[in-house]
């Protein structure tokens, strides 16, 4: 299935990335505010989980609010979709530590476990996708800093990632200067680097190696 998005964009709205990947099972995708906002496709694609890593997009996905909600309160409660959210700002003005936060909110997305309880009824674990406004920039370096740290054997540089998200993403050639933007890059050289330290500090190890799953 290929969903493409507006002439102003042309690619889809949202592209598998890496399928299968090791230690999860699970498929990455990356996309835009279109397919983030669409639950019909991302249930299609087995998505159960979204990431979104944009400081100037909401969604919600609540389809049933707990209760009604008056003017001034907006609806809330369980959703069909586990729904993350990280502020990032396309290009300058973020703190290095955002990058930081958000590899591990990727990580713990992927590792969380829901507990059997009533207050908790969506458990499945399924594919996954990281957003941003158009899926060019943020979703594309926070995914790539990702699959770099946790499967360096396979991506042994961060550039190695995301020339290989450029590619699935369908990013042309012409706009890879601004995707992801290069200062967004430099956050993320600097957050594995920061990453590899407290990998190896937990485990007691020099830095260096793949990260525990």
């Amino acid at each position: 299935m290929t969903e493409k998005s507006t002439p102003r964009y042309d690619r889809p709205f949202i592209s598998k990335v890496y399928e299968n990947l090791p230690g999860y099972g699970v498929d990455l995708y990356v996309g835009g505010r279109e397919g983030a906002s669409d639950v019909r496709l991302l249930r299609s694609h087995g998505i159960t989980t979204v990431l979104n890593c944009a400081v100037n997009l909401d969604f919600n996905y609540v389809a049933t609010p707990d209760e009604v909600s008056h003017d001034s309160r907006v609806g809330y409660g369980p959703a069909p979709i586990r729904y993350y959210k990280l502020g990032i700002v396309d290009g300058p003005g973020n703190p290095d530590t955002m990058m930081l936060a958000g590899f591990y909110q990727l990580r713990g997305a992927l590792d969380q476990v829901m507990p059997e309880k009533p207050s908790y009824p969506i458990r499945d674990r399924g594919n996954l996708l990281v957003n941003c406004r158009a899926g060019r920039s943020r979703s594309v370096v926070l995914t790539a800093l990702f699959l770099h740290l946790h499967i360096p054997q396979e991506f042994p540089a961060l550039s190695d990632a995301i020339d290989l998200l450029r590619i699935r993403r369908e990013l042309r050639p012409d706009e890879w200067h601004e995707t992801p933007k290069p200062m967004l890059v430099a956050a993320a050289e600097r957050t594995a680097h920061w990453v590899r330290l407290i990998e190896a500090d937990r485990a007691g190890q020099p830095a260096a190696g793949a990260l525990r799953a």
